[in-house]
């Protein structure tokens, strides 16, 4: 039997709400600190929440058309009733938004929206907007506060926790962007439902990504799951356990210069396949489990990586509806991958698995690149 997270980690909080339990993960980060709140039905008091944790008089939110059309006149009106004069500023759906030109849009609206210092931003969305808004939020009037709503797993679980916000550039994937900290992240499991199953299953890529690095229970939870009740029935334990992870990496390393790029496992391939694609064809969690696997892979053949875990590694990603090969010639993805912001000279760090739950930081020439990143 697997044993709680709440029994193990002291940044968990409970509490009561309803009939059920509302889960609360502390990130301490000093003056920079803030809550994670996690509970089913949890959108429909943010407007309460927010009234106690900011001051503003007016508050943008931040979102995609995908989610405004779901979601934008209920956000609106929630946090009306919370007496917040709101604007609802949505970008176009996925990661080609990501980029200078709607970052200075967005901006440019919250500047027409005449917001002040003491106004506060929300993002309602996935990653793109999330990301985005994000820095707009570090960027306007040079800081205002920010608070985060994910409406995928992707998000849920991974790029609203810690931190990042960024943009991409031509040559890369966020490469310019800033560390600041929400005030507040409210997950509402609730919200994954108006979820495509592609998506849903690309979001739980990161999750497995935590199960490898430092969760071998929750990694272990995911071969035990056969149907989609079953996963259903557990998907709040794995959220809460892939954040405990994220939080856990985020307060041991704020600024990503140690252990922090633990959380890259399976990303330099990723990204390296999301540029050479221009951010379509495969989707960000794709691109991740693709890279997990062939390094995986490799690093096994290379006795790095206990024998077997590449096997049940792509076991658990096949069942998941998720890629485990590409056919893209190694050397294109090695020139993507050397655009990479964890390459430092003329070194690049990968993220290796040593063991099921157990991974290491690996600084490899990038001339070596070639024994690591391989297709075939």
């Amino acid at each position: 039997m697997r044993s709680k997270p709440s029994q193990r980690h002291s940044n968990l909080l409970f509490m009561p709400r309803g009939n059920s339990c509302m889960k609360t993960v502390k990130v301490d980060l000093g003056s920079d600190s803030y809550r994670i709140e996690i509970g089913r039905g949890l959108l429909s008091s943010v407007g309460e929440k927010l009234r106690q944790l900011t001051k503003a008089e007016k508050i943008a939110v931040v979102t995609d058309d995908h989610v405004r059309r779901i979601y934008g006149e209920r956000i609106r009106e929630i946090l009306k009733g919370a007496g917040f004069d709101v604007k609802v500023i949505a970008i176009p759906a996925g990661e080609a938004s990501k980029n200078l030109r709607v970052f200075g849009d967005v901006l440019e609206a919250l500047a027409g929206f005449d917001m002040s210092r003491s106004d506060a931003l929300v993002t309602l969305s996935g990653g793109v907007p999330g990301d985005l808004g994000g820095f707009a939020a570090a960027s306007y009037m040079r800081g205002i506060d920010f608070f985060q709503i994910p409406t995928t797993i992707l998000a849920q679980i991974d790029s609203s926790v810690g931190g990042k916000v960024a943009v991409d550039l031509r040559s890369g994937k966020n490469l310019a962007g800033a560390f600041y900290q929400p005030k507040g992240v409210f997950i509402d499991p609730d919200l994954l439902s108006t979820l495509p199953t592609r998506y849903v299953h690309d979001g739980l890529a990161e999750a497995v990504k935590y199960g490898c690095i430092g969760d071998r229970e929750l990694f272990e939870l995911f071969e035990s799951i056969e149907t989609k009740e079953d996963l259903e029935k557990n998907i709040e334990e794995i959220i809460l356990r892939s954040v405990l992870q994220k939080t856990k990496f985020v307060e041991e390393d704020q600024y990503d210069n140690g252990s922090r790029q633990m959380l890259n496992f399976g990303h330099t391939i990723g990204h390296a396949i999301e540029r050479y694609f221009h951010y379509s064809t495969y989707t960000h969690g794709e691109g991740v489990a693709i890279g997990m696997s062939l390094l995986s892979a490799q690093s096994e053949k290379l006795g790095y990586t206990e024998r077997g875990c590449t096997d049940r590694l792509r076991a658990v990603l096949k069942k998941l509806a998720l890629p485990t090969a590409i056919g893209v010639p190694a050397e294109e993805l090695i020139l993507h991958a050397l655009h990479d912001k964890k390459r430092r000279g003329k070194e690049i760090t990968l993220v290796v698995m040593k063991s099921i739950g157990r991974a290491e930081l690996v600084k490899v020439p990038t001339e070596a690149l070639a024994d690591w990143i391989v297709t075939e």
